[in-house]
């Protein structure tokens, strides 16, 4: 009832010329040993609007605050399925319209899921670093304030797996690399 026509499955975003969104990428390795990165105190914020988790995959720093908004007026479940952090099964009736969690430890890429609305999935990866983006539609994604030096990085995708690859950042903080994913064999 919240849309008047069909909605999208958010699993497969494709731009222009296939680009592909909703690929969640971050630095693998390459990191100098041993240096941690203060989480930020703004947090991540998921809504609930449109019986949609928005945004649909998401990157957040360990300790991070991770706020979920409910702006559908409407019963939701927020039922996190991390498995190295603390899962939460949390109920979101019409008024309540926000609360906030937090993951302590740096994990992979889990799911979100909505127990009223089974359609309803996101995906969040935790890192110990800020270095991690998610690609528009059209591919694009940006890593903001990567220092000088050579990186593994690794882009995942919910249906289409990982991908890995090289990048070496100059010290005028520029760099690139891309990423090629096939449809899955069969399909």
């Amino acid at each position: 009832k919240k849309h008047t026509t069909p909605q999208p499955n958010e699993a497969l975003v494709l731009g222009s010329g296939n680009t592909l969104g909703n690929v969640l990428v971050y630095v693998k390795s390459g990191l100098p040993a041993g240096k941690t990165y203060p989480a930020p105190k703004s947090p991540v914020v998921m809504d609930q609007k449109g019986c949609h988790y928005t945004p649909h995959v998401m990157g957040v720093m360990a300790g991070q605050p991770f706020k979920v908004l409910n702006s559908d007026g409407l019963l939701h479940n927020v039922h996190a399925l991390p498995k190295v952090n603390k899962q939460f099964n949390m109920a979101m009736p019409a008024n309540r319209t926000e609360a906030t969690e937090t993951f302590t430890k740096a994990e992979g890429v889990f799911t979100v899921k909505c127990d009223v609305h089974p359609w309803m999935n996101a995906y969040v990866g935790v890192f110990a670093h800020p270095f991690f983006a998610v690609t528009k539609p059209d591919g694009a994604f940006s890593i903001a304030g990567l220092p000088a030096g050579s990186y593994e990085i690794e882009a995942w995708h919910e249906k289409l797996g990982t991908k890995t690859g090289k990048v070496t950042v100059g010290a005028d903080g520029s760099g690139k690399v891309d990423f090629s994913f096939a449809p899955p064999a069969g399909k």
